[in-house]
């Protein structure tokens, strides 16, 4: 529960930043960024200031609802700590592009790319985290069909998706440090995990249920 007051404190105090920082922002707040890292698209300060704050509440409340709903919700339980950890690193995660954009729009100069590489590098590497804690469910891990089937798959394909999204968290840390290949090391890396781990899923249902 203290996790989640955590996050509730991310919210509130996103909103209050929105309503004291209102005036001081230009009519037309960046908030849209390309591949690097230059400003590419503006929204009114209305919507620039308030809109992610909104949308962290909206994710909040769906989250503190998926385990009344899960059939499997005792799994959920199970793995209660981390689950709550996951609601705190997306808030944060949120808030963190929240500040840079209120940045940007007041002149700081930066580059977005090499800046969100950190705040992605972090959401990997806590997911991996939590990958190898999950117990099987319908919101929360890494859902295919034989993962949903099987629990020595879910187990199996978790313990390697854990680990893949711990390296990609890694290598996404270096764009922070190299900002012409940073778009690269974000996402590369995180598409060729998943697209392993779904294939990888398919291979252990079927080693275990051949013949069957």
């Amino acid at each position: 529960m203290r996790t989640n007051a955590i996050s509730a404190g991310i919210i509130l105090l996103s909103f209050f930043i929105g309503i004291v920082s209102y005036s001081y922002m230009p009519d037309m707040m960046p908030m849209h960024w390309n591949a690097q890292g230059e400003i590419d698209g503006y929204m009114g300060k209305l919507w620039g200031l308030f809109m992610s704050p909104m949308i962290s509440l909206g994710l909040f409340a769906l989250f503190l609802v998926i385990p009344k709903l899960d059939p499997r919700r005792s799994n959920l339980e199970s793995f209660k700590e981390y689950y709550q950890g996951i609601i705190l690193v997306i808030v944060g995660f949120l808030f963190y592009v929240y500040i840079l954009t209120i940045l940007s729009a007041i002149g700081y100069k930066f580059n977005m790319v090499q800046a969100m590489s950190i705040s992605f590098a972090v959401l990997f590497y806590y997911i991996g985290i939590v990958l190898k804690k999950t117990k099987s469910n319908f919101f929360v891990g890494i859902k295919t069909p034989w993962t949903l089937s099987d629990e020595k798959v879910w187990e199996k394909t978790h313990d390697l998706g854990g680990k893949l999204f711990k390296i990609s968290g890694i290598i996404a840390f270096f764009g922070a440090l190299f900002k012409e290949v940073a778009i690269f090391l974000m996402i590369i890396p995180i598409i060729v995990a998943s697209i392993f781990i779904y294939i990888y899923s398919y291979l252990e249902y079927a080693k275990i249920h051949k013949g069957k």
